[in-house]
């Protein structure tokens, strides 16, 4: 038990389910004893059952493929744009336009719909080109630094080879770092998905997963709210595993 409370103290994946397990546990006996009574800030088990039933009728399974519809597409688009730009950055005429599009990440999230609204009048559109614009903006910068960290003796020993600057650019940081563009994408999408949310009820006109929780919201119904947090971050949670354990198929060798 003592090891279990030792900073930095190595234990078994078994010892870390039981862990995990206990805390859970503990969690779900908070929440049942906090919500026991006649008053309480938070809603019991019971109104947040409610609610994903209440949820499921109302048609969640569409909604929640409407949102991950939209965030797929946003991210396939950023990811296509920041490529461009991190893999231009080496090339000194274009530096500035990548290091320009990195400063953008400071901009407002509102600020940026109400311009995208004048160019885009589709509800779905705007949707997607609000999340492209944020997120070209934090992967560009994610892919900057991964290109700044490749170690000088990678150039070097490419140069050794008597490859060509356009062939170190090839060969170092395109295709030597993939599995690093992918785990940049997996971060990444985790902000994607949690500003999802944040678009589809800004735009409510396509539906989604953001507008479950505005509509659920206007009418103070906090059992559907907590539902509908639970479902994004169990959704969240999977794509996160998904695409990490890709990137440890595909790339095995990234794992050590």
């Amino acid at each position: 038990m003592i090891k279990f409370l030792t900073p930095f103290e190595k234990i078994s994946k078994s010892n870390k389910t039981i862990i995990l397990v206990l805390w859970i546990v503990l969690l779900i006996a908070i929440w049942f004893i906090g919500t026991s009574g006649t008053k309480h800030l938070f809603p019991s088990p019971a109104q947040v059952f409610s609610g994903f039933t209440a949820l499921y009728n109302e048609g969640l399974v569409e909604h929640i493929f409407n949102s991950l519809k939209l965030c797929f597409l946003s991210i396939f688009l950023a990811v296509v744009i920041s490529m461009l730009l991190a893999y231009s950055w080496p090339i000194p005429a274009l530096k500035p336009i990548s290091e320009f599009i990195t400063k953008f990440r400071f901009l407002p999230f509102t600020g940026l719909s109400f311009y995208v609204a004048l160019l885009v009048h589709d509800a779905r559109n705007m949707q997607v080109w609000i999340l492209v614009i944020f997120l070209t903006t934090f992967l560009t910068t994610s892919l900057i630094a991964v290109i700044k960290d490749i170690p000088e003796e990678e150039f070097d020993h490419a140069k050794t080879l008597k490859c060509s600057r356009w062939e170190v650019l090839w060969q170092v940081i395109i295709l030597g770092r993939i599995d690093y563009v992918i785990d940049v994408i997996r971060q990444n999408l985790a902000i994607a998905w949690m500003m999802l949310v944040t678009v589809e009820s800004i735009v409510v006109a396509s539906g989604g997963l953001g507008f479950l929780i505005k509509n659920s919201d206007k009418f103070m119904n906090h059992g559907r709210i907590i539902a509908l947090q639970i479902i994004i971050l169990l959704i969240g949670l999977g794509l996160d595993s998904g695409i990490n354990f890709l990137r440890k198929a595909i790339f095995r060798y990234s794992k050590i």
